[in-house]
């Protein structure tokens, strides 16, 4: 149970309210044409951080509970460190160990998706890349080799081309990988047993399936029923179609249309892996946001978002689905998985809450989730529906880098409303742009994107010069920082996450030297857990014990 806070012995807040703004995607990386950040036009921005009360920190690697510092952070994990004041194991952490350990494949959600393998097709579904934000090849392929030595001599692999955290071409590199694990596996069966694993669909993940926050359904049916129905563009193998597609688009990997791969066992071309009655299906991403849809789709009775009926008449089929993890414990889908998610509790949410502090968390569609579900440590739904106001302003089904503003304008403004209502003590939002234009590749667009957030950080900050309240300026990973890489001359659009720090800045109009930043060892000491600390400070409150340490000090 949340205990109470302490109010702080010297500093009992101001009297405007705290507005934190996390600023998606915003790195802080060396100047230079590849930085949109750095290369945009934003004075106020150059304000903030070039304050006294400035620091960076680290938002990727075990600073927000990932496995190594290669491993890049995400807008997931970076808001559940911003909500829960502490550091947990994430995803791709709770996975390693329970592959490492062995214990996923003692569980009886695996054992029964071996079970409906062995009697019919297990079907492997998810993000195909070494990116390690949504999935990982490495888990893939465990799961491959371990289904074959428990007897599964049929298995079908749904491959969503990546592109976005990885190089924006790189499907094919991925794709030649798999096939040559899948070669092996086939060929490494005991005497006379036939193996039969293989690449059956797929598409890119802006494309199909991998849709999130109820943003964009269709994408979610034309995955649906490229991977169960074989309704696709039908091609000999997965890399003829994607070697295909770029002869026809420059789009990148995370855009490419849905693909069937077809072969004929005699009875004329057929779909090499459709879904049916009796079989498994494992969706094996370990993120959650881009995997709730698809797995309501697969198991939901209830489900009324599109006709799961196949063009020929085929009924939904009956088969056994899991999740790497369970995406929503609040929903509980899915309602079986392999890996138990973090237990994250006590967040600055519920502690605010418990105070009767009244707040709101708003975004757009896209980023929604981020400072609601993710903030309040996976949680779905309010902590007290009588203290807080969610707000989500629906984003456009549109490719961002041709709408770099998204709807930051719109969520400034809203944001101007509810702190000007005085009914709100504290106050949370995430502009998405830098992340999601940042994740087309298009540098300019992404400068622009910048330059829209600097006019709207302008307004914010005079709201709270007027209201005599604080802003606290940051990020929860890089991205925008660097958009392309250079190679002997050739210039690659950089798709993907940073390793880079985060900026974090406070504006306070009242301060008169009453704290000071924390002195941090050279480089980012500290981390995003680091912020809910700072926050309950600046609202007056001493931060619970076991929270990470503020980052200021009275």
């Amino acid at each position: 149970m949340t205990s109470s806070l302490s109010k702080h012995p010297s500093f009992s807040g101001r009297p405007g309210p705290v507005l934190v703004v996390v600023a998606d995607g915003v790195g802080v990386a060396p100047s230079g044409e590849s930085n949109a950040v750095t290369e945009a036009d934003t004075p106020t921005l150059d304000r903030l951080t070039a304050s006294e009360l400035y620091t960076e920190l680290a938002a990727h690697g075990p600073a927000v509970g990932l496995p190594t510092d290669d491993d890049m952070g995400n807008s997931e994990v970076g808001h559940n460190a911003l909500g829960a004041g502490r550091i947990f194991a994430q995803g791709a952490k709770l996975v390693n160990k329970a592959l490492a350990e062995g214990s996923i494949f003692d569980t009886d959600v695996w054992k029964a998706a071996v079970e409906h393998g062995r009697s019919g097709t297990l079907h492997l579904v998810g993000l195909h890349s070494d990116g390690g934000v949504h999935s990982t090849n490495q888990h893939l392929y465990q799961l491959l080799r371990k289904a074959a030595d428990q007897g599964v001599t049929s298995c079908a692999v749904h491959i969503l081309h990546d592109g976005r955290d990885v190089a924006a071409r790189s499907a094919l590199e991925y794709i030649a990988t798999t096939e040559s694990e899948l070669a092996g596996i086939n060929h490494g069966g005991e005497s006379g047993e036939q193996r039969d694993f293989r690449i059956a669909s797929g598409g890119g993940r802006m494309t199909i399936t991998m849709d999130r926050y109820g943003a964009d359904w269709a994408m979610v049916e034309r995955g649906y029923r490229c991977h169960v129905f074989g309704e696709g563009r039908r091609f000999a193998s997965a890399t003829e179609a994607v070697e295909t597609m770029y002869s026809e688009t420059d789009k990148g990997d995370q855009y490419l249309a849905p693909f069937v791969v077809e072969r004929d066992l005699g009875d004329g071309p057929e779909p090499a892996g459709t879904i049916v009655d009796g079989d498994a299906v494992i969706f094996f991403n370990f993120r959650g946001d881009r995997a709730i849809e698809i797995s309501q789709a697969f198991e939901d009775d209830a489900f009324d978002h599109f006709d799961r009926t196949g063009r020929d008449g085929r009924p939904r089929p009956d088969v056994f689905y899991a999740g790497m993890l369970q995406y929503d414990g609040d929903l509980q889908v899915p309602t079986m998985y392999l890996v138990e998610p973090p237990a994250i509790d006590r967040t600055m949410g519920e502690f605010l809450c418990a105070e009767g502090v009244r707040s709101f968390a708003i975004s757009e569609t896209q980023k929604f989730g981020h400072v609601t579900y993710f903030w309040n440590g996976n949680r779905s739904g309010y902590i007290d529906e009588t203290l807080e106001t969610y707000v989500e302003i629906p984003s456009d089904n549109v490719e961002f880098d041709t709408t770099p503003a998204m709807k930051v304008r719109e969520i400034t403004a809203e944001t101007i409303d509810l702190l000007r209502s005085g009914e709100y003590r504290f106050g949370r939002l995430n502009f998405p742009s830098g992340d999601m234009v940042g994740h087309t590749g298009h540098l300019r667009a992404t400068v622009e994107a910048m330059e829209i957030i600097d006019e709207c950080m302008a307004r914010l900050v005079d709201v709270i010069d007027d209201l005599g309240g604080v802003l606290v300026y940051t990020a929860d990973h890089g991205n925008a920082d660097i958009m392309f890489t250079e190679s002997n001359g050739a210039r690659s659009p950089k798709t993907s996450h940073t390793l880079s720090p985060v900026p974090f800045a406070i504006h306070d109009p009242n301060f008169d030297g009453e704290y000071h930043m924390v002195e941090a060892a050279p480089g980012p000491a500290h981390g995003l857990a680091n912020v809910a600390a700072t926050v309950l400070n600046l609202l007056g409150y001493d931060a619970p014990e076991d929270y990470l340490p503020s980052l200021i000090e009275f």
